[in-house]
């Protein structure tokens, strides 16, 4: 059975691939060797090898993904991640405010305090 792939190679791919980088593209991004650029990435995109922090913070940043995208193994909290990163500083303060009232606990009302 082969081995499930780490959530940061899933996510990176996942990100790569909504831009027009290559793997050689986006390890040039990085500034590494333009010879090891292309392995460097497959090898994370694979699994086979897990990114330092500095790596991961700049891999976030030439994809324009939080850096949290990376590692988030949920995929719905994954978008709205990426979803507030690009959004600007209004709408941010807008979906939280919308978010803090559609997931505040609901507040049970009883007799004594209806009355």
């Amino acid at each position: 059975m082969p081995k499930a792939l780490p959530i940061y190679a899933i996510r990176l791919r996942a990100a790569r691939g909504t831009t027009t980088l290559s793997q050689r593209g986006l390890g040039l991004e990085l500034d590494m060797d333009p010879g090891g650029a292309s392995p460097r990435i497959n090898q994370y995109e694979q699994g086979r090898r897990e990114p330092d922090l500095l790596t991961a913070q700049r891999l976030a940043a030439a994809l324009n993904v939080p850096l949290a995208y990376l590692f988030c193994e949920d995929d719905v909290m994954a978008e709205v991640l990426v979803g507030l990163h690009r959004a600007s500083k209004r709408k941010r303060a807008e979906a939280l405010t919308a978010m803090t009232i559609a997931l505040a606990p609901k507040r049970r009302t009883t007799e004594k305090n209806a009355s």
